[in-house]
């Protein structure tokens, strides 16, 4: 258990980066981004993550990871409408992405009342019945997450997006968390603690 609180909910997965980033020519390379994550990184559909406020270690990572899953589907992360958009970057280009998003304010939204308590609950406490330790313990008590250690930010993330991330995990369709932390604790919540704890980090700072 003692492990689960120090790792879990790793929500995305990290790694560290020798490159600084220049957000002022990220700004250029986000325009290409922009179609599906919005002009600031804060994306109107709801399928499509919020980049914006979003930790530049965690975004480094996943847009190596999206490389090598173009390369091989058995590696890293892989999604179809990703693999085009990183085939050519280069890596001074993701840091600089990274920077760019990393500078940018994330739009908040409300909590709607039905998933308040529960989502407090599991975000602050977990639920040590079924092993699930709290986000906060990766994510921090207002959901900025820990950019050194490479912990993703999930304030203001859309709760349809998060929902399917942790789906995901939980199903192993995504695998790119390290030493599978994501995949055991998603695997452990109840459907019901995956959607209210979503909907909860909606309005979390």
């Amino acid at each position: 258990m003692k492990k689960l609180v120090i790792v879990a909910l790793f929500l995305f997965g990290a790694t560290a980066s020798a490159q600084e980033g220049d957000a002022a020519k990220g700004a250029e390379l986000a325009a290409t981004c922009a179609a599906c994550h919005g002009k600031d990184g804060n994306s109107a559909n709801v399928i499509w993550p919020k980049l914006a406020g979003q930790n530049a270690k965690y975004l480094e990572k996943q847009l190596h990871d999206f490389q090598a899953g173009a390369k091989d589907q058995s590696q890293g992360r892989y999604d179809p409408s990703m693999a085009p958009m990183v085939a050519n970057l280069s890596d001074q280009d993701i840091a600089d992405l990274s920077a760019y998003y990393a500078a940018q304010e994330t739009q908040l939204g409300a909590v709607k009342k039905e998933f308040l308590e529960l989502g407090k609950k599991i975000y602050f406490q977990g639920d040590a019945e079924r092993g699930v330790a709290a986000c906060a313990a990766c994510h921090g008590a207002t959901g900025q997450g820990l950019d050194l250690a490479g912990y993703p930010a999930v304030s203001g993330q859309h709760p349809e997006y998060t929902i399917k991330q942790l789906k995901d995990f939980s199903w192993a369709k995504r695998a790119n968390d390290d030493n599978a932390v994501m995949r055991d604790i998603a695997n452990r919540m109840s459907e019901q603690q995956i959607e209210a704890v979503a909907h909860f980090m909606l309005g979390l700072h």
